[in-house]
Parts: structure tokens; C-alpha cells; sequence
């Protein structure tokens, strides 16, 4: 990895003119963008402080209002009305609707349905019959006499047609070959001669005529255009292309530095708002309203809460006694109209132990059994 910078691009060469032009115009526009970007800053601090004391807020309380007045009646008028009028709803159409249509398909649609099957079956098959007992042997016999009566037209077509066909070339065909032949193509070989020649002759003329408007057009229009272009738009565009690029180049510079300017100016101002109020606030918060606040609390807000913690204790251990003394009571009223409740009576429920292990000192066979 090369740790060296890379060395910056070459710049090229700046004469006298430009930097002529540079040095003044960066000091105007400086000395006309200081004010905007002050007053530009001004207005940025402004916003900031008006953003973050006034609109946020505001905007947060518009945001609970509008949730107060908008969002929550919409929900609870969803999840306390609407929710519970549908689920009635649907349990009404399903008592009304669905099981009635369930019971017409299951009980009446269906056995209907079947029946018609039946029938329809029963008709398909008596139709199969007839037609495969009646209508196709007629139709095989129509066939077949069709059949002949087209074989016979068509013997006699062909016959037709092949006179008609002799007829039409010896009487049509073969003189018009023979026309255009011997007459038709040498006449249109002469013709498309000639209209060659022709065209040749106006393509000279035509590229004649077009040399000449070339030649005119370009002395008189493009060559003028040209000059004009090279030595008088393009020259001036350049300087215009220049000055702008100038201009933004001061601006931006102008810009950053009346932002330091302005920031400079912001610190001097803020540091003189801080001597001249925060410091003497701070120093009398720190050196005034603080001992006096120690000595208040020491003096009049810390025994005022030892006796009202006292008092609260108090109060809590009497409404304990008093709360003690009323379940007793109720107790033994209860006794009194009832009698002693029954007590119930206990189980063992742990699970039995597991017999004794077997050690070295006892046997359990019963050779050696005590």
C-alpha cells in the first residue's frame, strides 16, 4: 500500500488577465455575500431554536389532538361497535342464510339431482340406440349413394375440363405468347433503351445543377457561417464561459468564508450574551439561590417531611389495627351465626419410602433371617 499522497495534477499556466479579473471580482463578491450568508445564519439559528422550542412541541400536540379526535373514536367505534355488530351479523345470516341453503342442497337439491341424472341417463341410453340401430345404417346408404353420384360427376368434370383446357390454349395461350414474343418484348427492349439514355442525360443535368447550388450555398452561407463561428462566437463564448466560471468560483469561495466570518461573529456574540447574562445568572444561582435553597431545605422542607412520614406511619398503622380489628369481628360473627367452620381433615400425601438397602451387617434370605 503507498502511504505517499499522490502528487496533485498540473495546472496550467494562468496569465496576468486572469488573475486581473479574479483578484477584483472575488473581493466584490465578498463583500456583497457577507451579509447574505450572516443573515442566512441568522435565520438558520432562528429556525433551529423556533424547530426545537415552538414547533415541536406544537407539532406533538397537534399529533395527540388529532389522535384524540380522529384515531381514537375511529378505534373504539371499530372495536366496540362495528366488531360486535358484524360478529351478529354473521351469526344472524349464518342462522338464516347458510344453514337453510345447507339443508335445501343436502335434503332437496341433491335427491332432486340424482333423479334427473337418472333420467338423463335413461334418455342418453334409448338415444344411443336409435342411433346406433336407425340412424347409422340410413346414414352409411346415404354415404355410399353420395359417393357414387360423386365419382360419376367427377368423370364427367374432368372430361370437361380437359376440352376446355385444349380450347383455351391453342385459342388463347399460344398466339399470345407468340405476340409477345416476336412483337411486345423487342418494343418495350427499345423503349427501356431510350428511357435509359434519358435518364443519364438528366443526371448529368440534375449533378450539373446540384455542383453549382453546392458550390453557390457553401461560398455564400457556410464559409461566412464558419468565420463568423471561429473567430467571433467561439472566442466570446469562451470569455462568457470564463467570466462564469470565475463568478461561481468566487461565490463559493465567498460563501465559506463569510460562513467563517459569520461564525466568528456568532462565537463573539454568544460569548458576550454569556458574560453579560449567563455568567452573572450562573453566579447568582451558584452564590445566592443555592445556599438559600440548602438553608430552606435543611430548615423548613426536610422537617416537614420527617412529620409528614411520621404522620403517614401513623396513619398507616392505624388503619392496619382498624383493618385487624374488622376481619376479627367478621369473624367472629361469622362463628357465632355458623358455628366453627369444619377443619379438613389431613392426608398423608407423600409417596411411600422404598425398603431398607441392603447392607453387610443384615441379611434378608431366609437361612440367615433373625
Amino acid at each position: 500500500m503507498d502511504l505517499q499522497k499522490p502528487p496533485p495534477p498540473p495546472q496550467q499556466p494562468e496569465g496576468c488577465l486572469v488573475v486581473a479579473i479574479r483578484l477584483p471580482l472575488r473581493i466584490v463578491v465578498l463583500v456583497l455575500v457577507v451579509p447574505v450568508r450572516m443573515a442566512w445564519d441568522a435565520l438558520v439559528v432562528t429556525g433551529r431554536f423556533l424547530r426545537d422550542t415552538l414547533f415541536r412541541p406544537l407539532g406533538r400536540a397537534l399529533l395527540w389532538v388529532g389522535r384524540a379526535l380522529f384515531v381514537w373514536p375511529f378505534v373504539a367505534l371499530w372495536r366496540y361497535v362495528l366488531v360486535p355488530v358484524g360478529r351478529a351479523l354473521a351469526w344472524l345470516g349464518e342462522v338464516l342464510l347458510v344453514i337453510p341453503a345447507v339443508w335445501c342442497h343436502r335434503y332437496v337439491l341433491t335427491p332432486l339431482g340424482h333423479a334427473v341424472a337418472w333420467l338423463a341417463r335413461g334418455v342418453g341410453a334409448g338415444l344411443g340406440w336409435v342411433h346406433a340401430r336407425v340412424l347409422c345404417p340410413i346414414g352409411h346408404a346415404l354415404t355410399w349413394l353420395l359417393r357414387g353420384i360423386g365419382m360419376v360427376l367427377a368423370a364427367v368434370g374432368i372430361g370437361v375440363y380437359t376440352a376446355v383446357a385444349w380450347l383455351v390454349r391453342h385459342l388463347l395461350v399460344v398466339p399470345a405468347l407468340a405476340l409477345y414474343t416476336w412483337v411486345l418484348a423487342p418494343v418495350g427492349r427499345a423503349v427501356a433503351w431510350c428511357a435509359r439514355g434519358l435518364g443519364r442525360l438528366l443526371g448529368l443535368l440534375v449533378t450539373g445543377v446540384g455542383l453549382a447550388l453546392y458550390w453557390t450555398a457553401r461560398v455564400l452561407f457556410v464559409l461566412p457561417a464558419l468565420a463568423l463561428w471561429r473567430w467571433v462566437l467561439a472566442p466570446v463564448g469562451r470569455f462568457l464561459a470564463f467570466l462564469a466560471r470565475e463568478v461561481g468560483e468566487a461565490l463559493g469561495h465567498a460563501w465559506r468564508v463569510a460562513g467563517r466570518i459569520s461564525r466568528a461573529v456568532g462565537r463573539a456574540l454568544g460569548t458576550l450574551l454569556r458574560w453579560i447574562f449567563v455568567e452573572p445568572v450562573r453566579w447568582v444561582y451558584r452564590n445566592v439561590l443555592t445556599p438559600v435553597g440548602h438553608v430552606v431545605r435543611n430548615a423548613v422542607l426536610r422537617p416537614v417531611a420527617t412529620g409528614l412520614r411520621a404522620v403517614g406511619r401513623v396513619t398507616r398503622e392505624a388503619l392496619a389495627s382498624a383493618r385487624d380489628t374488622v376481619r376479627q369481628a367478621r369473624a367472629d360473627f361469622r362463628r357465632m351465626l355458623f358455628g366453627e367452620p369444619r377443619q379438613p381433615v389431613a392426608v398423608d400425601r407423600r409417596e411411600p419410602s422404598p425398603p431398607d438397602t441392603r447392607t453387610l451387617g443384615r441379611s434378608t434370605t431366609a437361612l440367615t433371617k433373625d
